[in-house]
């Protein structure tokens, strides 16, 4: 029943989405009902549905269904180079990149596939990098409390590559930590282990 009426609201969402993208269409000068914008609206409305699903999502919910009891194994548990996509909430153009994250278990450890998939739901949404970061880390600490949580993400922002400043080169690293990743050599063992070799 709840499914059924998310995927109502989702479809009248969707409707009013079209309408919105066909005015904007036009306001931007086009011609909303030439052939090769007909159903631009519509592709536009259910690619932003597909692009911030995430708020439809429970990241936490996701780590829970995969928590496993090791209580023997106190060492870092590393998934690196997690792909994602979001979008930034300042305009709305992709910023893309890796995510790496480490956490040391204390009791719990969840199923592998479900760290990207965390990563996933908080990148399936309007986003700035910073709160990403920090989202992914306290999602990972509250949920299997962990002796530490570590996360890296470095990205590509098209606000910057396509307009205003324009530098193509351009990478944004940012990281967030807690528990035993506030040592320094715990957070230096963490880098060393996901440097790319370029």
């Amino acid at each position: 029943m709840k499914n059924e009426m998310l995927k109502e609201q989702q479809l009248a969402a969707r409707e009013e989405l079209k309408r919105h993208y066909a005015r904007i269409l036009d306001l931007l000068g086009e011609d909303a009902s030439r052939e090769g914008l007909l159903r631009t609206p519509e592709r536009v409305a259910k690619s932003m549905q597909f692009l911030t699903k995430g708020y439809h999502e429970d990241p936490e919910a996701v780590l829970r269904s995969a928590m496993f009891a090791e209580e023997g194994y106190k060492q870092m548990v590393i998934v690196k180079d997690i792909d994602f996509f979001s979008l930034c909430e300042h305009h709305m153009l992709p910023f893309f990149g890796k995510v790496h994250v480490a956490y040391i278990p204390n009791k719990y450890i969840t199923g592998l596939s479900k760290i990207p998939r965390i990563v996933d739901i908080f990148a399936r949404r309007l986003q700035i990098q910073e709160r990403m970061t920090l989202q992914i880390k306290e999602c990972i600490q509250q949920t299997l409390n962990p002796l530490g949580v570590m996360v890296v993400v470095e990205a590509q922002h098209m606000c910057m590559q396509m307009r205003g400043v324009e530098k193509q080169n351009s990478l944004t690293t940012t990281s967030d930590f807690t528990g035993f990743f506030q040592q320094a050599k715990t957070r230096e063992e963490f880098m060393n282990l996901i440097k790319h070799n370029r």
